[in-house]
């Protein structure tokens, strides 16, 4: 079995899907809106991504902008009915007001979706408390990775956590896979592999004519280059 990173890419259609996958892309993230900073796409997006390729796809889950949750009943049925067209890992994290992790609104979708594997994502850079929120959320079903930057202004000023959270790894409230994105770049990635981060996320790093053109499968291949040491 390989032990290779993981490299995952948002994908907002099959065109970008298909691309990633060429590039070497081992997941995607589904979203819609990334003016939104990504939204759960419709149920035809999903179904013609998962038609499209044959790696595993994490769905977001998050009908607003910002890290508040909102209609929670409507969040359940987005899951729900994801969940019938045969989604099985999703991406989902909500704060409150006063910074720490909305329990009521991710208890009720972790319910939902059955103890499918799932990604808290970058929520935990606004949270009040890190290491409380990774506590906190420790034993809830499904949760096996954090996205995150290591700041709400992304890698490079977030470096010192990610290495130190990195250092963590494996300990009450660190067991989950870290997922490195926002803002990074590929000359993070030395420091981060050298500190035995082995999963990492991009989106604009996809795209270099910009969000408005689809993923170039070149530029993913020269990410899944130098994670594998090339």
């Amino acid at each position: 079995m390989s032990n290779r990173a993981v490299l995952e890419v948002i994908a907002l259609s099959a065109e970008d899907a298909v691309a990633a996958q060429a590039g070497g892309a081992d997941r995607l993230e589904l979203v819609t809106d990334m003016a939104a900073d990504g939204l759960t796409p419709s149920r035809e997006t999903f179904a013609a991504i998962r038609s499209a390729v044959d790696i595993p796809l994490r769905v977001m889950l998050r009908l607003t902008d910002g890290f508040a949750a909102g209609d929670v009943g409507a969040l359940v049925t987005a899951a729900r009915n994801l969940r019938a067209d045969g989604a099985d890992q999703f991406v989902l994290g909500f704060l409150d007001a006063d910074g720490n992790p909305d329990l009521v609104a991710v208890e009720r979708i972790v319910a939902e979706i059955e103890g499918c594997p799932w990604t808290f994502h970058r929520a935990i850079d606004r949270a009040a408390d890190r290491d409380a929120l990774r506590k906190e959320l420790a034993d809830l079903p499904g949760l096996d990775t954090y996205l995150t930057a290591g700041s709400p202004t992304g890698v490079s000023d977030g470096m010192p956590t990610l290495l130190a959270e990195a250092a963590r790894r494996g300990q009450p409230g660190y067991e989950a896979q870290i997922l490195v994105g926002g803002g990074l770049g590929l000359p993070h990635l030395p420091r981060l592999l050298a500190a035995g981060v082995d999963a990492v996320h991009i989106g604009g790093a996809a795209r270099p004519g910009g969000w408005a053109l689809p993923v170039d499968a070149d530029a993913v291949r020269e990410w899944r280059r130098v994670l594998d040491g090339g």
